[in-house]
């Protein structure tokens, strides 16, 4: 009897797992990504966080609230303005005219009787909508009259900012405007949802399908 030896098979070489190329791509590669991309989002996240709108507001224990009591005041007091953006060169030269109501101009007092008068500076806050590095605070002065100056510098991107203009004296107003820069003229008017005779809802019980109905009923 002969002794035969089984034939050498190469197919077993090329069958194992780790020479799979469909086994590294879907069952090391992608994984493999997957981690990659997490722990870089993870790392983006971190660093690079969106800037919030700048307003007021402050924690009560786990609680945020909006102090809304300086948007009240410039609403009580009826102030008002208009913002003129002059751009020279790099820079913005910035015209402010601070406007009093009518009746608070001829008595020379203001609506909670304390006497008018212009404050010798305003703080100014252009806050970009979503870039921090484009938020500019400056102050501007008193000229003359209702007139107010200052300078800033403002990135030349058109976008959307939120302007406010502010008193910290002894009245603590503050007027906001959201605009679209660059822009030349920016008028700025108190906040309108305190009125309260404008927020009343009208009386329109006589109008529901329900009333009627019972009116023609009753005839």
């Amino acid at each position: 009897m002969s002794n035969t030896t089984p034939p050498h098979n190469n197919q077993q070489s090329h069958d194992t797992w780790y020479t799979n190329p469909l086994m590294l791509i879907f069952v090391i590669g992608l994984p493999a990504f997957v981690v990659i991309a997490c722990i870089f989002f993870v790392f983006y996240s971190i660093k690079i966080q969106d800037a919030t709108v700048r307003d007021d507001w402050y924690m009560d224990g786990k609680t945020l609230y909006q102090d809304a009591s300086r948007d009240q005041l410039a609403y009580d007091l009826g102030v008002s303005g208009v913002m003129r953006l002059n751009k020279s060169g790099d820079s913005t030269q910035v015209v402010f005219e601070l406007n009093y109501p009518k009746e608070s101009l001829a008595s020379g007092k203001l609506s909670d009787g304390t006497p008018l008068n212009y404050p010798k500076t305003l703080s100014v806050s252009i806050s970009h909508a979503t870039d921090k590095s484009k938020d500019r605070d400056f102050v501007i002065t008193h000229q003359a009259a209702n007139r107010y100056t200052g300078e800033v510098v403002l990135d030349a991107t058109p976008a959307k900012y939120y302007l406010q203009v502010s008193n910290a004296g002894t009245h603590n107003w503050r007027l906001l405007q959201p605009e679209n820069l660059p822009k030349n003229n920016i008028v700025f008017l108190p906040l309108t949802s305190f009125n309260a005779t404008q927020n009343d809802l009208p009386d329109q019980r006589d109008k529901r399908p329900s009333s009627a109905t019972s009116q023609n009923a009753g005839k």
